[in-house]
């Protein structure tokens, strides 16, 4: 289903993905780390609707349609690494940062931090082209909000 999709956001040099696209990138992503401790939680499910609605001022139906795509682009994209470079390359930084303070709420939503989704957001972040101190600031912005 999202074949030519991937294909475009994997050639060598990405163009800057349509707004719909870009969402739907950034949501597999996010679906992808609420994946990374082995369980994909109900919380988290929820918390990724709520980054979706709010990010992109969605009704809560087109937030779970979108991660419902979401979910099944995660499932046939690549690794993490060749996906997350992709979508740096299609996605300004500018907004990357706000992609991962979503991220970091996802993370948080079960109230636990685990080991393997600290390492994996420490490796997202660095293929984001964000610094270490950034997605620190980004993660103490978004426990203060929780």
């Amino acid at each position: 289903m999202f074949g030519d999709f991937l294909k475009t956001l994997l050639q060598p040099q990405p163009a800057q993905l349509p707004d719909t696209d870009a969402r739907l990138a950034l949501a597999a992503l996010l679906v992808r780390v609420a994946r990374a401790d082995g369980r994909y939680d109900p919380e988290e499910a929820e918390r990724i609707a709520k980054v979706l609605m709010s990010r992109y001022t969605l009704s809560p139906f087109e937030a779970a349609k979108l991660r419902g795509e979401a979910e099944q682009l995660e499932a046939e994209a690549p690794d993490t690494v060749r996906f997350t470079r992709a979508i740096k390359e299609a996605v300004p930084f500018e907004e990357r940062i706000g992609v991962l303070e979503g991220l970091w709420s996802v993370v948080l939503a079960d109230g636990t931090r685990d080991e393997g989704e600290d390492a994996l957001l420490r490796l997202v972040s660095n293929l984001l082209g964000i610094n270490d101190r950034d997605s620190a600031l980004a993660r103490q912005r978004v426990e203060a909000r929780l």
